[in-house]
């Protein structure tokens, strides 16, 4: 089982959740860590640590969706990625956006971070999209 915490600078990653709560319903499994300037970088380390040491001896990963590469919210996730003595597959990927975290809950009973971090990186990608208008074709009413 995986567990998805979203990352962010201000009240992004809260602002997502609720949104997908809304449109979705309950994400579960999936919480929010703010960075704000009330509390800096020091406040949102403590409550990064402490939402993740909560989270970790439940789950076998936990993919991080960030709001911005090397950003404090990513740098701060990465130390736990990138430490082997944390015990728990940590995952990041930068780039959050609401489609990306509306998948999110068709991942939450895999048990592979980082094979779930790859399969969301490659669907992002696809949720970018500039539009443009599309062709109606008429079409002829049979009278039947």
């Amino acid at each position: 089982m995986l567990h998805f915490i979203v990352a962010s600078h201000g009240p992004l990653a809260t602002a997502l959740i609720q949104s997908a709560n809304m449109v979705f319903g309950t994400l579960e499994r999936t919480t929010a860590v703010c960075l704000t300037e009330e509390g800096g970088i020091e406040k949102f380390k403590q409550d990064f640590r402490e939402v993740i040491n909560a989270i970790a001896p439940d789950v076998d990963g936990i993919v991080v969706l960030c709001d911005l590469e090397c950003g404090t919210p990513y740098n701060v996730a990465c130390t736990y990625a990138f430490d082997t003595a944390f015990g728990t597959d940590v995952e990041v990927i930068t780039g959050v956006n609401f489609p990306t975290l509306l998948m999110t809950a068709d991942f939450t009973e895999h048990n592979s971070a980082p094979e779930v971090a790859e399969t969301l990186r490659q669907e992002a990608l696809k949720t970018v999209v500039v539009a443009k208008p599309v062709n109606r074709v008429e079409v002829e009413e049979d009278d039947f």
